[in-house]
This record gives structure tokens, sequence and C-alpha cells, in this order.
């Protein structure tokens, strides 16, 4: 196991759900050939289990999820140069629990309105849409502020080939200003 690099980079894609985040990081990590993880496969037994049932985790059920996403990020910053973790961060909380002992995280908030999000959640082949889910995360979503110098945002209006090129270009920008 080597130490942390200053060269190696985690990149966070947040967003709300239908944002894009899960078939962008795909790509995303296709072109720049990166470690990728989708944090949703992280969630203790107990949250998979809850969810199934149909009921909303709680802040205390996403903190052993937190905690393991932040567990891995710093693995990942010390065996590969680029990493990707897909995990929505929707409050300001959670994203500080992910940067806890991570000097080499980023955010990349994949940023669209509720409408465009509607629409494209919509237009999902062989999906059962819930309005109120996307309502939910909106109302969570606490967007960064001025004070979240680590967020880089790609604005998702565009076809997702622009979006995997906006990212792309935005995670190198980042690097190369290291």
């Amino acid at each position: 196991m080597t130490t942390q690099s200053p060269s190696h980079h985690v990149f966070i894609l947040m967003g709300v759900s239908g944002s894009g985040k899960s078939a962008v990081a795909n790509q995303v990590s296709h072109q720049l050939n990166t470690a990728f993880l989708d944090g949703d496969f992280l969630h203790p037994r107990a949250n998979i289990l809850k969810m199934a049932d149909g009921h909303p985790l709680d802040d205390s059920d996403r903190q052993p999820w937190l905690q393991a996403l932040n567990d891995a990020a710093f693995a990942m910053q010390r065996t590969q140069a680029i990493s990707i973790i897909v995990c929505s961060a929707l409050k300001k909380s959670y994203r500080d629990i992910l940067r806890q002992g991570n000097d080499n995280l980023r955010f990349v908030y994949l940023k669209g309105d509720f409408d465009t999000i509607e629409a494209r959640l919509k237009a999902r082949k062989g999906h059962f849409f819930k309005p109120q889910m996307l309502v939910t995360q909106f109302a969570t979503l606490e967007e960064p502020g001025q004070d979240e110098s680590d967020i880089l945002v790609v604005d998702i209006a565009h076809s997702l080939d622009d979006v995997v090129a906006a990212t792309v270009a935005t995670i190198q920008d980042a690097i190369s200003q290291d």
C-alpha cells in the first residue's frame, strides 16, 4: 500500500437523483481510465433492507454508510491517480464527513433544475418515477456555498455527451491547478 500522494485525486460526483451521476461517472471513468465506485454499493445491510421495505433513511442510518465512503476515498487516493465515487452528498454535513482525512478529495456537483431532472426521470425506460421522490431530494439538497471551495459545478442542462465532456474538462482542469 502506498502513502497518500499529492498527485492522487478523488472526485465525488454529487447531485440529486436523476442528475445523471452514474451515467456521467461511468463514461468519465472510462475516458480518464480511473477507478470508479458507486457509493450505493457500500450501504450496510440494514439500510438496504430498510429501503427495500419502502422506508426512507434518516441521518443516523446514513452515518455508517458515509463513514464507509470516507474510508473508501481514503484507500482509493492511496492507490489510484484519479478515482471517482458516486454519492448524492445532498447535505453539507454529509460532505463534511466525506472530507475528513481526505485532503485530495473534491466534489463535482452535477447541477440541474427541477424541471430538467423531472423530464429526464419521466423519460427513463423501465423506470417507475415517483414525483414525490424528486421533491424530497430537492428539499434535502443543501446547495454548496462559498465556504465549500472544493466543489466544482457542472451544469447538466445539456446532452449526456456534453455533460461528460464538461465533467472530464473540469476534472482535468482541477488536477492541472494542483
